[in-house]
């Protein structure tokens, strides 16, 4: 398995390489040269699997033995995947709410340290990166930008790790103040929280800036963990599968995924693993009103917006205009047709838009690959989250909300529908309690947490301050 880049300028690399190095070289996103495909055969057999087990097997087809050996992936994978740190055996535990909508489920993502989805990757990435590094004596300043939750769930998986630096930045104010205390509240040395006057997109463009920098990016060994790292990609993967297991008996029968997203990480990994062989019937990208990536589903125009156009709304992991990953799929919509990406990406980085809608590719889209978009607002989330704890009695996250609400309508009879839940519901307590009446409750432990101290520097969006501060620590 050897892994490109969608702008086709790159050398070729293997699992580990990508894995520390994040953007390739052409400021393209790796991805695997040829996806692998999981037969009927495999996916019976994986039905008795625990998740550690299928995620073993899930990423074996991503990493060649003469690169990681399978018994280390699967010594990783065991540790990643516990009772212990994600508080049930299933992992990622199915529930119906068919109360409130007949056929629709809810896969349980959030139960891990930081209490967001994207600990189902970090805590195996942060064992990866341990591994790798040590068996190269080396070190990794890793540099990553979050709306939210992929902050913490990183600083979660790294802090403490050998030879691993966490710089992590965030758009100053944007977050709720539980993401916040999660964040700034860590005292390890290993972590570096840098909070921009800006929106979640100014910290990604630094992100990209400082990697496409290749002197910078080499001297000070710069890698990334946010979904354009395609380590995060390939175990989200994974919970796809186990959904599709938990809601099926038999490989005749199909689901439906619904997803909330922002970056285009979460439903890329549907994707791909619909593009393997999963018997995915539609996946539904739920966006909030920061809704660009619904935009181009919908009318084949992708039209990333400036900063003072992006919305601070009540799903806030979500408040992006220029969806990273969404590279990659365009690069498998054009047929890997590298030099109409890299072309798209310069009209992109240059602040315009392009338009496939005439294209056959875009009016193949909803056949070929499966995806339907749609776009939820404050009060249907309000009204969502009211009306799921009055006919279920549970509580559900704003963003698994957007979800909920846009997949409703496109529940099909027989085809089980599976909204990700991408956060509890005590992350997002103000609006949650603006729709129950209910204050989410706070564990003492979490109490404790969101009165300790703050460690974080405040900066104007500027590149080279952000440098400056990598190469300071």
């Amino acid at each position: 398995m050897k892994y490109i880049s969608t702008r086709g300028k790159s050398p070729v690399q293997s699992f580990s390489q990508v894995l520390l190095s994040g953007l390739g070289e052409d400021g393209g996103l790796m991805l695997p040269q040829t996806l692998p495909k999981i037969t009927a055969a495999e996916l019976s057999a994986w039905r008795a699997l625990p998740y550690h087990a299928l995620a073993h097997a899930v990423l074996s087809k991503f990493v060649a033995t003469d690169d990681i050996d399978s018994a280390t992936l699967a010594a990783l994978t065991a540790a990643s995947y516990t009772q212990e740190i994600f508080g049930t055996a299933e992992i990622t535990p199915l529930r119906a709410i068919d109360a409130y909508a007949s056929g629709m489920h809810i896969q349980a993502l959030s139960n891990g340290p930081t209490l967001a989805f994207k600990d189902m990757a970090m805590q195996l990435l942060g064992r990866l990166f341990e591994f790798e590094l040590g068996r190269r004596n080396a070190t990794l300043n890793v540099l990553g930008a979050t709306s939210g939750d992929t902050g913490s769930a990183a600083e979660y998986a790294m802090r403490g790790r050998k030879g691993v630096n966490v710089f992590m930045l965030s758009p100053a104010g944007r977050m709720s103040a539980f993401q916040r205390a999660q964040m700034y509240s860590l005292q390890d040395a290993n972590i570096h929280n840098i909070a921009v006057d800006g929106v979640f997109d100014d910290c990604q463009d630094i992100v990209k800036a400082v990697s496409n920098d290749l002197e910078f990016k080499r001297e000070h060994n710069i890698g990334t963990v946010n979904s354009i790292n395609w380590g995060r990609i390939s175990a989200q993967i994974v919970y796809y599968v186990r959904g599709y297991l938990a809601a099926t008996t038999s490989n005749a029968q199909k689901v439906s995924f619904a997803v909330p997203s922002g970056n285009f990480g979460n439903i890329l990994a549907g994707h791909i693993a619909r593009e393997m062989g999963v018997p995915i019937d539609t996946l539904v990208l739920a966006t909030n009103e920061n809704n660009v990536l619904a935009e181009f589903f919908n009318s084949g125009v992708y039209r990333p917006r400036p900063s003072k156009e992006t919305f601070a709304t009540s799903s806030p992991s979500m408040d992006i205009s220029k969806a990273s990953n969404f590279e990659r799929f365009v690069f498998h919509l054009f047929n890997a047709d590298a030099e109409r990406v890299a072309a798209m990406w310069r009209e992109v980085d240059q602040g315009r838009s392009f338009d496939v809608s005439l294209t056959p590719e875009f009016k193949g889209l909803r056949e070929r690959f499966g995806i339907v978009a749609g776009t939820s607002t404050h009060a249907h989330r309000l009204a969502t989250i009211r009306e799921v704890h009055e006919k279920t009695g549970g509580l559900i996250d704003t963003h698994t909300a957007d979800a909920v609400h846009v997949a409703r309508a496109l529940v099909k009879p027989g085809t089980p529908m599976i909204a990700l839940e991408t956060a509890l519901p005590v992350k997002f307590a103000e609006t949650v309690k603006e729709a129950t009446g209910i204050d989410p409750p706070l564990t003492a432990e979490q109490h404790a947490m969101m009165a300790l101290p703050l460690r974080v520097v405040q900066i104007s969006p500027d590149v080279e301050r952000v440098k400056a501060i990598i190469a300071n620590h």
